[in-house]
């Protein structure tokens, strides 16, 4: 065993104060679910299960936006990117303000007016079930190659300070999670997500404040990464090769923001538990707030890990096996004295995981029994299927995750590939929601062929420039690293050991070598752009056949002017004229007296 080893192994001191802390955690998600499943009304109905009776309130939903948008992937990878390449990734907080705005005045109204349960709903009535299936595809293809990434990437973390097995941690991690959000449904969800967002907060204040005093200050902290160039100010080159610039973390920043948080189910799903739209928008900008706080913590832990490794990269000597396990070697270089706190860290980074995880479960058993299985049953299902479906959707999605670890441990280049689906999908589906909301004059079938044209050529784009990145054809150069002061051996070969490409960038298609940030961007460009060339092809919809509830308010205005009509005046001609399917519903919620106006109306209270 080399010295490097030797050194990995004695950080690894997780004692029974950590183990007591990490396992106190898991034991509080368990009671909440039991306290919400059990011991409150039971989450018998599919509203109550699924939406919490649309009776949730503010500050809860808003820390569980923050907590199920913030994986365990961005509590780990955002210092690692700070810490490698600088600060130019967290101007992307630009882009989520600008977000907050466009999302609380032109897509939220629109949702939360129909008082719908599926976001792909919403497509149907707008355009037709073609479209709505073809979301709820692309949301679920989305989810089942972003959880085993989920649940693969803390469990890293948990490898790296106590060695345990990832297939030991990982299926117990499911049990849990899928416990809680079985049997508590939504309530129990949004309140695990209470707790573990104060979790993630603790765990990384506990790690900036204790890691600054052991270093000697902030002072320290903010002229070592301002003398290599990691503080730097907003790069204004309008190259969109460049990796992160200014405008690819404004603009492109502010669509892959906008997909994520405006019209995923994931995230809509907690809005639209809100009794109105006023609350929803103070859930949001909550929401805006924490995740840019939360990005300021983290790239602020970035920078002081580099400032305590400056002379001694844990990268370069592989200290740290992988990029992942950089904040939790650090963690463990500055907790490990202190029983219990490497505990509560790790506590955290699972916090984040387990938000995520119980937030798409949940997500999932809404889309499956909303959009793939009420349109497709002639009668009624009974409350008791209802219940059946849902839970069942929750253990089956859980168990596949869960599964799916094994190939993204065992196949590197799955993890890069099964990422790359996130950018394949939310470009076309933002496009897609984009142009029902906004262009009245676009059709159903132009609409479809925009979609499924922005699908092929982002899956073309993502899958050839992740195979450039992964062969070394495109490499993305670090800051300045260093292993000169370094207090122990290792192999030094690693230092010649980079991989060298036959290929020259000038040679790779331009398109490629295309920053990530744009990506959102471009698959909304593309579908947007397709759908409206197609109106040549397919006619021009007369916008008044748009109902006004399913568009933007001032194109509302624009189409109608002042003469407005009731909601429900106008629409689509429904595809199926069967009176149970969720077309005929939407229609009905549309009309006035068909839906809950106290309810709506009513104020929240934080």
């Amino acid at each position: 065993m080399s010295e490097v080893d030797d050194i990995a192994e004695h950080m690894r001191r997780f004692a029974w104060p950590d183990y007591l802390v990490f396992v106190a955690m898991l034991f509080l998600c368990i009671l909440i679910g039991i306290y919400f499943g059990f011991m409150q009304r039971k989450p018998s109905t599919e509203t109550e299960y699924l939406m919490g009776g649309r009776t949730m309130l503010v500050f809860p939903i808003a820390l569980s936006l923050i907590a199920s948008f913030i994986s365990g992937i961005t509590l780990l990878g955002l210092p690692t990117e700070v810490y490698s390449f600088g600060i130019q990734y967290v101007y992307v907080a630009l882009g989520v303000i600008m977000m907050g705005f466009v999302m609380g005045f032109i897509y939220l109204p629109v949702f939360h007016k129909l008082n719908i349960t599926s976001t792909y709903e919403y497509l149907e009535t707008r355009f037709d079930r073609r479209l709505r299936m073809f979301g709820s595809i692309m949301f679920t293809i989305m989810n089942i190659g972003y959880l085993p990434i989920v649940i693969y990437v803390p469990a890293l973390a948990f490898n790296q300070v106590t060695g345990v097995n990832i297939h030991v941690i990982t299926p117990i991690v499911c049990i849990v999670c899928v416990f809680y959000t079985c049997v508590g449904g939504l309530k129990a969800v949004v309140w695990t997500d209470v707790v573990q967002t104060f979790s993630m907060f603790g765990a990384l204040v506990l790690v900036a404040v204790k890691g600054t005093l052991d270093i000697g200050g902030s002072d320290i902290v903010f002229r070592r990464a301002w003398d290599t160039d990691r503080l730097e100010r907003p790069n204004f080159d309008i190259n969109p090769t460049v990796r992160h610039t200014l405008w690819s973390q404004l603009i492109g920043g502010f669509v892959y923001w906008l997909q994520t948080n405006a019209v995923s189910q994931n995230m809509i799903q907690r809005y639209l538990s809100l009794p109105s739209v006023r609350a929803g928008r103070r859930a949001l900008w909550i929401f805006v707030v924490g995740v840019c706080l939360l990005m300021a913590l983290c790239s602020y832990n970035g920078l002081l890990i580099y400032a305590t490794y400056q002379k001694c990269d844990p990268l370069t000597t592989k200290l740290a096996k992988a990029k992942d396990q950089l904040l939790p070697l650090f963690v463990m270089d500055i907790l490990s004295e202190l029983p219990g706190l490497p505990g509560l860290f790790v506590a955290g980074v699972f916090s984040a995981a387990l938000s995520s995880l119980s937030t798409c479960l949940n997500s999932m058993s809404a889309v499956i029994l909303e959009d793939f299985v009420k349109p497709f049953v002639r009668k009624p299902l009974s409350p008791r299927a209802v219940n059946w479906i849902m839970r069942s959707v929750v253990v089956g999605v859980g168990a596949i995750s869960a599964a799916l670890v094994f190939v993204v441990e065992k196949m590197g280049t799955v993890l890069q590939l099964t990422m790359s689906l996130e950018a394949i999908t939310n470009g076309p589906l933002l496009g897609t929601f984009t142009l029902g909301i906004l262009v009245p004059w676009v059709d159903a079938r132009s609409a479809l062929t925009g979609g499924i044209v922005g699908v092929l050529f982002m899956s073309w784009l993502s899958l050839k420039a992740q195979y450039a990145v992964a062969t070394g054809a495109i490499v993305f150069p670090h800051k300045e690293m260093s292993v000169e002061e370094c207090s122990y051996n290792f192999d030094h070969s690693v230092l010649n050991s980079t991989v060298t490409s036959s290929v020259h960038v000038e040679d790779i298609f331009p398109l490629y070598r295309i920053s990530y940030m744009w990506y959102t961007f471009l698959g909304a460009a593309v579908t947007i752009i397709i759908s409206l060339v197609c109106i040549l092809v397919f006619g021009r919809n007369d916008p008044k056949t748009v109902s006004p509830d399913l568009l933007a308010g001032f194109v509302k205005r624009y189409v109608y002017g002042d003469a407005v009509p009731a909601s429900g005046g106008n629409r689509p001609k429904p595809l199926s004229t069967n009176s149970s399917s969720p077309n005929d519903k939407l229609n009905n919620l549309l009309v006035p007296g068909n839906r809950d106006h106290g309810l709506i109306e009513k104020e929240s209270r934080l």
